[in-house]
């Protein structure tokens, strides 16, 4: 290749690389760039979130004081039915295999009801425990020793009645793809704890993803690095950070090395940031190979702690996640993620029905998330540790009637209108219950809805940040995980 043709491919490959980005902070004497450094602050209001760019997890201090360091959320994948579980209506009691009134149907869309269905009552027997006097069915009798610790919210309500979307909303506040989840929103904000282990972390148990898949965990606008990383409890803790076969540790290292040398040199011509973040996560995932297992690995836990959570090392399950997730958070992870599929409680099968799976489901969590509450509690750390257990919507008081007959199993169809989530600990008050719903806990009373996008501008708010800050500037918008509609903290359960 002569000099004039070298010329001609170097001049090609720059080509390649220019972006609108380079295009506007280059051309007219820099006036795009004039513009384009004003575009991400919001006219002022945007927080200026700079970590290195050497360490993106590093720690960053909060907007304002935190109440809570870190997150553990419990999502129950499906929805359980909380009428069931937590809001107990007496009058739908009474009213019990009854035709639902016309004005419950007027309007609403459902997921499966047709015709007119009747009135469902609570399925199971419900007490008042503790010195909050909150209700529990017998479905949880370990769950119910910690009601003075737990902060209900019963009118949490979403603009989504497909499982799907819901989820999507829940965790990223948008039903679309492509948004950047509250875990991610978190760990940019925040940076980690611990440089040996990502900030973010994703525990799976019920034998199948949730609906939305990876989405759910995404970084979305935000860089990839603040992604959530998914654990398996059974095998390999994260997939490819062993070597193969025939490569030692050091050699390992030596190529890492090698190849963040090219990405350093690829970003010093390029200057795309997402150069950084494949350093840092090949960085990352060398010091995985020593940190991951050796946190991962409930083995070595004592007997009485095994006896606690229910726990049986090497098996898929659960309540292995909920002492996974205490070891992480012990460890200096900020958010730990929890989905638990198998609560969608329609009652189309035996292991949908509430009389049959549901009741499963439900002993194979009660005794791991009380386990969880005391060990967080015992070891100091409850304080600090905000804990979270919801799912993506609430199940109707009417049962399901799937092609407008009888079915023959017991449950209940998707109800967007209102759901009981409940937190405890990092600075939400223990032993209280927010929002009130109608007779027949079918929709939130005036003035007592809670949108989803206020339950994640609370838990934002726990952790130092204003929701309406923190945003970061993507497709010429500011993208929060608020989103532009009206949020609000809820100001009435914080301690």
């Amino acid at each position: 290749m002569n000099l004039e043709s070298l010329l001609r491919e170097q001049k090609r490959q720059q080509l390649t690389y220019q972006t609108r980005r380079h295009f506007l902070r280059d051309g007219m004497t820099g006036l795009g760039g004039l513009w384009l450094a004003t575009q991400g602050r919001s006219l002022g209001r945007a927080l200026d979130i700079q970590h290195s760019q050497t360490n993106p997890l590093d720690s960053l201090p909060a907007q304002f004081a935190p109440k809570a360091k870190r997150v553990i959320f419990l999502h129950m994948v499906g929805a359980p039915s909380t009428l069931d579980l937590f809001h107990y209506k007496p009058e739908l009691a009474k009213y019990n295999g009854q035709e639902c009134p016309a004005s419950f149907l007027e309007g609403e869309r459902f997921a499966f009801i047709q015709g007119v269905p009747r009135m469902l009552g609570p399925q199971f027997d419900f007490k008042q425990y503790g010195q909050s006097g909150a209700y529990v069915s017998d479905q949880l009798p370990h769950l119910s020793k910690h009601v003075d610790d737990l902060c209900f919210i019963h009118t949490l309500k979403t603009d989504q009645f497909n499982h799907g979307p819901a989820q999507l909303v829940m965790q990223t506040g948008s039903s679309a793809l492509g948004h950047g989840s509250i875990g991610s929103w978190a760990t940019w904000g925040l940076g980690t704890e611990n440089e040996n282990l990502p900030g973010f972390m994703v525990l799976l148990s019920g034998g199948r993803r949730p609906r939305a898949g990876n989405a759910l965990w995404s970084a979305g606008h935000l860089p990839s690095v603040y992604q959530g990383v998914q654990c398996r409890s059974v095998g390999e803790p994260v997939l490819n950070t062993t070597n193969p076969r025939g490569v030692s540790h050091q050699l390992r290292g030596q190529s890492i090395q090698a190849i963040n040398e090219i990405n350093r040199k690829s970003f010093a011509d390029i200057g795309d940031p997402e150069t950084l973040t494949r350093i840092a996560q090949y960085e990352m995932a060398f010091r995985m190979q020593t940190s991951v297992p050796e946190v991962m690995d409930i083995s070595n836990e004592p007997d009485h702690i095994h006896e606690m959570y229910g726990t049986r090392p090497g098996k898929e399950s659960f309540a292995n996640n909920c002492l996974l997730a205490r070891r992480l958070s012990e460890s200096g992870v900020r958010f730990v993620q929890l989905y638990d599929w198998g609560w969608d409680s329609h009652g189309a099968g035996k292991n949908e029905a509430l009389n049959h799976g549901f009741q499963d489901k439900c002993r194979s969590i009660d005794q791991p998330v009380s386990a969880l509450l005391t060990d967080l509690k015992q070891r100091g750390l409850l304080d600090e540790t905000l804990v979270i257990w919801g799912g993506e919507f609430g199940r109707t008081p009417m049962q399901e009637n799937r092609g407008g007959g009888k079915m023959a199993f017991i449950g209940r169809d998707h109800n967007p209108n209102s759901a009981t989530i409940w937190m405890a600990g990092g600075g939400v008050k223990p032993g209280i219950s927010y929002g009130e719903t109608d007779l027949f806990g079918y929709k939130p009373l005036p003035g007592q809805e809670v949108h989803v996008r206020d339950f994640q501008a609370t838990v934002l708010n726990q952790l130092g940040f204003d929701h309406k800050k923190l945003s970061i500037n993507a497709n010429g918008l500011d993208q929060k995980l608020t989103g532009v509609k009206k949020a609000r903290v809820i100001k009435d359960i914080l301690a």
